[in-house]
């Protein structure tokens, strides 16, 4: 979609920004056709050395990048199921989430880094990677509990609001935590200074574990096993329980054991 195809009250707000501050980055952004780079989507097969297909979103409007990327994102994470009669949508990651995930990072980035936004496809997550870290004058604990937004871009944020992208202004990270909260897994959200990466998990349902097991298994991986000290990192109790934890699951069936002594390894 180009600026032209925008509704004529977008582009007089388009105006105004450039008239107000001398010049038309937003409008330029919005261009079929532009100097900034977009989205380098990767989806990925057994390893990180197996890139199944890459895709490249760059001088070109923010809406058809984002458009091209939620089609990417469809063609590996949504199928149709046939039970009998019945056909239903089933979504491994929540289309929702994926979506505000990437209006956030074009909204929010930081467009005079000269980098793209980095969507890396796994079978188990995607993880989204935006330029820039959080505006100037709102903390991390801000950010994630959604109680208050700073518009880097309020323009570009406008033109997504407007044409139905997005809703709410500030409340992205708690829609995308909401369309997780019947899975077992969550997602997760690594903020730097120069950065900001949203990590989707595919959905997990409830697989009779107990709360405790639960908050391990979220830490687990499908396709890469994980050592103790790494599950460690970001597990709330110490050792010995993680390591109960993990042979209990592994008693159900749920985890994997890989290797042996120190090389052991976990992955679900």
């Amino acid at each position: 979609m180009g600026i032209e195809k925008l509704s004529s009250d977008i582009l007089k707000t388009l105006n105004l920004y450039s008239d107000k501050n001398g010049f038309n980055n937003a409008a330029a952004i919005l261009a079929d056709t532009n100097d900034f780079p977009g989205i380098d989507m990767a989806r990925f097969g057994a390893s990180i050395n197996i890139i199944n297909k890459r895709a490249r979103f760059d001088n070109q409007s923010i809406i058809s990048t984002f458009e091209n990327a939620v089609n990417i994102f469809k063609d590996y994470y949504l199928y149709e199921e046939v039970a009998g009669s019945v056909r239903r949508a089933i979504e491994r990651i929540p289309e929702a989430a994926f979506r505000e995930a990437v209006a956030n990072a074009l909204i929010h980035r930081t467009w005079d880094i000269d980098a793209q936004i980095r969507v890396l496809m796994f079978d188990d997550k995607i993880e989204i990677t935006s330029p820039g870290g959080l505006p100037e004058g709102i903390s991390k604990e801000e950010y994630l509990s959604g109680n208050i937004s700073i518009l880097r871009n309020p323009i570009i944020a406008n033109v997504f609001y407007r044409l139905g992208i997005v809703e709410i202004f500030g409340t992205g990270v708690l829609r995308i935590i909401q369309s997780y909260s019947e899975s077992i897994k969550k997602p997760l959200f690594d903020v730097s200074e120069n950065t900001i990466k949203v990590t989707l998990p595919v959905t997990e349902s409830d697989l009779e574990l107990t709360a405790d097991e639960k908050a391990i298994y979220g830490l687990l991986s499908h396709n890469i096993a994980k050592s103790i000290s790494e599950i460690m990192k970001s597990a709330e109790f110490g050792k010995s329980k993680v390591s109960s934890l993990l042979k209990e699951m592994n008693k159900k069936g749920i985890v994997t054991i890989e290797g042996r002594g120190r090389g052991t390894k976990y992955r679900i």
